[in-house]
């Protein structure tokens, strides 16, 4: 059975920080693409960041460069997104997602992902 299970999410003002973590159990960690992936009431479930399975190579979605970083830890099977400077349109519920490949796109395509956690949710206040 594979398991992506989030944490970290909670509420935040304007510009704060917050470090979001997917422990990913079942699978091949070190053989799998990872990204994190948000949804807001009413929107599509749009790409944040991906990562390649050894960290080689990363891509952001332009509304979070420079703001929100990914890394992994194949030690440890654990996946993070480091989320810095946080707006209010950030607030989303935000899932990680495992890809059968070795590398990630910069399409960040949900459709390009194979298993899915159940997400947590971050909520930025103005």
């Amino acid at each position: 059975l594979v398991q992506l299970v989030e944490s970290g999410g909670g509420l935040v003002q304007t510009g704060g920080s917050l470090r979001l973590s997917c422990t990913v159990n079942g699978l091949r960690f070190d053989t799998h693409a990872m990204a994190w992936f948000r949804q807001a009431p009413g929107k599509e479930r749009e790409g944040v960041s991906c990562i390649d399975w050894d960290g080689g190579n990363t891509y952001s979605s332009d509304s979070v460069k420079g703001r929100f970083t990914i890394s992994r830890d194949n030690t440890k099977n654990t996946l993070t997104l480091q989320m810095n400077s946080l707006k209010p349109e950030d607030t989303a519920m935000y899932y990680c997602a495992a890809r059968r490949s070795y590398v990630c796109s910069d399409s960040l395509a949900p459709n390009e992902y194979n298993y899915w956690g159940q997400g947590t949710q971050v909520t930025v206040s103005s």
